[in-house]
């Protein structure tokens, strides 16, 4: 499997995880609260916070969720059809949309959901439902903060690798050069999409008042590991003549940089999850290592002797360079 394909497989995990999951939020929601609900939901309120209009509870529950399945269908769509494509642009640019749109709409219909289901709690007429003011303006707020980092993940993915021709190391005098690499692992990325979709639902659950500050901790757990399994879940490695960079996660931070005069050699080594200590970021005999799939590794030692690797596609290449580079600052 090419890097590229990896890549684009484990966005697709992760895109069809989350579309599934805000689609059972969206339903379910409503649905563990219906014991608590009038008849009629108030769904849309005046400019003064009251409610002047309803629908049935039915219609309610499953409207929503009948929008985000369309646009969720078109988005898909779109990415689909990108996949297939040979143009560079529209490879990189329609997942990038594809991901504003999802994550914004996402975020966006299921904090309204909430928002609903909290006024509306414990109310005999619709009539009598709460504001929703302050919880559109935070949800509104979340989507937008959504749609800003996946449209920073789209930038990052149109960074392309610079064609090497040949398996010449030498780097002529005055000229610039740069290897990169990225590698993904679809299983985290899926993991860290179920994960975030937990986060939602018991920050669902306490906006919509079901469960009450007993959720938060909850929340707040959830939300960590969404963040370190993300942080985890993709690496991008990048050989300059500044020295050697490896960047974390869709965001690319956290950064860990060596420079060239901190490096003692680079090589190429095969290594097992079971080697490594398991997937993700790991520290044990071995040093640190970065493992997101079996088999080649990038490994550095720093001068004071300690031992970096990371698992990324053409490693054999990125050593070259830096053993290029070492000996030229020698």
């Amino acid at each position: 499997m090419t890097e590229r394909t990896a890549r684009g497989s484990a966005v697709a995990w992760g895109a069809a995880a989350w579309v599934v999951g805000v689609l059972v939020l969206l339903v379910v929601f409503p649905l563990t609260a219906r014991d608590r609900l009038p008849e009629r939901l108030a769904t849309h309120w005046n400019a003064s916070g009251e409610p002047d209009d309803s629908m049935p509870f039915w219609a309610a529950t499953f409207f929503p969720a009948l929008i985000w399945l369309l646009l969720a269908a078109v988005a898909l769509l779109v990415f689909w059809r990108a996949g297939r494509s040979t143009a560079a642009t529209a490879v990189t640019a329609a997942p990038s949309w594809a991901g504003i749109t999802l994550g914004f709409t996402g975020v966006t219909l299921l904090g309204a959901q909430a928002s609903i289901v909290r006024a509306n709690l414990d109310r005999e007429d619709w009539r009598d439902a709460g504001s929703v003011t302050r919880w559109v303006v935070a949800t509104l707020v979340a989507a937008a903060v959504v749609a800003v980092a996946a449209q920073f993940i789209g930038r990052r993915r149109r960074v392309t690798e610079p064609p090497v021709t040949g398996p010449a190391m030498e780097i002529p005098k005055g000229q610039r050069f740069v290897w990169l690499s990225r590698a993904s692992n679809r299983w985290l990325h899926l993991m860290a999409a179920v994960f975030g979709v937990i986060t939602l639902a018991a920050t669902a659950v306490a906006v919509g008042g079901l469960a009450g500050a007993s959720a938060v901790p909850l929340a707040a757990t959830f939300a960590v590991a969404t963040l370190a399994l993300l942080a985890c879940a993709s690496v991008q490695a990048r050989v300059t003549e500044k020295g050697l960079e490896v960047a974390l996660g869709p965001l690319g931070w956290p950064v860990r940089r060596w420079a060239a005069d901190a490096i003692a050699s680079a090589w190429v080594e095969n290594r097992t999850a079971m080697q490594a200590g398991g997937w993700g970021y790991r520290l044990n005999g071995l040093g640190t290592t970065v493992m997101l799939r079996g088999g080649e590794c990038l490994v550095i030692r720093t001068v004071k002797g300690k031992d970096f690797a990371v698992s990324v596609d053409d490693a054999e290449r990125g050593a070259a360079l830096l053993n290029s580079l070492i000996s030229q600052r020698g």
